[in-house]
């Protein structure tokens, strides 16, 4: 009885979050915004992907296209399978490579500018290296074409250092697609990552530092028995963010830096989708590629963070 008398006093999650939300009214209107963008450009259009299942034409509309099936997932395994395991092999070895590469480049960057005691020439390279992640992607694809022409200032500099005799055609070579793209994704993006991994290391508590110095520790054992740890979560929440996109290389960068010589390994499954679903307009086909692509992403980030759970006891859930 008594336990029952006090059960009913409690109150209940409405209520909590009622009284959450006028003791903290300023951030819940502050979250109004970003909470209206998702719902109105995220959620609103999974409307459409019902047409995935249908043959759907805009003069009929999606109501009155007629239902399908799983004939355009049939198309895309079957009917395509040539394109179909070329496109997925290349869009998971581009995000592989850039997983290799491009993911712990942040984090090695923050924990060298972590080392850096002189303030201004802290900053400056703070400054500089966040610049190349502001230029829109047409202009970083058009740097890219200058400098790795047959003409263009890569080739004149290994020619002039006797590396090369005869100039390579970076732009039109196969083999050079996937080193181009993540090379200037790293450059492109590492000052701007960075950016949370030094949020996360300002946070450490700095007695652990000075209990690490008194043992004995170097700048170096510092680095690696308290800054890496004091990071980890954050470095495990960033990886399982990345993991989700796995499926998903820019499209942008891909359609203006690739062309037909170099299909073979720079063809993605979102040009892919752009040449059969908006040039050809099948547009239930493009709509089938890409939820079969978001179903993928989703199963790998819940297969992700059990692992990441399990090693490390942090998690996105």
């Amino acid at each position: 009885m008594e336990k029952a008398t006090i059960k009913s006093y409690q109150p209940n999650r409405w209520q909590e979050l009622k009284k959450d939300i006028i003791r903290n009214k300023s951030l819940y209107l502050m979250i109004i915004p970003v909470v209206a963008y998702y719902f109105i450009f995220h959620y609103i259009p999974m409307y459409g992907l019902q047409i995935a299942f249908k043959d759907f034409t805009p003069a009929k509309g999606i109501w009155g296209s007629p239902w399908v099936g799983l004939e355009k997932f049939k198309e895309f395994f079957v009917y395509d399978s040539f394109y179909v395991w070329r496109i997925i092999r290349n869009t998971i070895l581009i995000n592989v490579y850039d997983l290799i590469f491009g993911f712990p480049a942040p984090i090695l960057f923050a924990l060298l500018l972590n080392e850096i005691k002189n303030t201004i020439y802290k900053r400056t390279l703070q400054t500089v290296s966040y610049m190349p992640h502001f230029i829109s992607t047409v202009v970083i694809v058009g740097m890219i074409m200058d400098f790795f022409a047959r003409d263009g200032l890569i080739n004149n500099i290994l020619k002039s250092l006797g590396i090369l005799s005869e100039p390579i055609s970076f732009m039109t070579e196969p083999g050079w697609f996937r080193p181009l793209y993540v090379g200037s994704g790293i450059w492109q993006n590492l000052g701007w990552g960075s950016i949370v991994y030094l949020a996360a290391i300002s946070n450490i508590d700095p007695q652990l530092y000075e209990a690490a110095l008194i043992d004995g520790a170097g700048r170096f054992r510092q680095a690696l028995y308290v800054t890496i740890p004091g990071i980890l979560p954050t470095i495990v929440i960033m990886f399982l963010l990345r993991v989700g996109h796995m499926m998903n290389v820019g499209f942008e960068k891909v359609f203006l830096m690739y062309n037909p010589l170099t299909y073979e390994t720079a063809d993605v499954i979102s040009t892919y989708v752009y040449r059969k679903g908006l040039l050809e307009m099948d547009y239930s086909y493009g709509a089938a590629v890409g939820l079969f692509n978001s179903v993928i992403n989703f199963l790998l980030v819940i297969f992700s963070n059990k692992i990441a759970k399990k090693l490390t006891e942090t998690s996105l859930w």
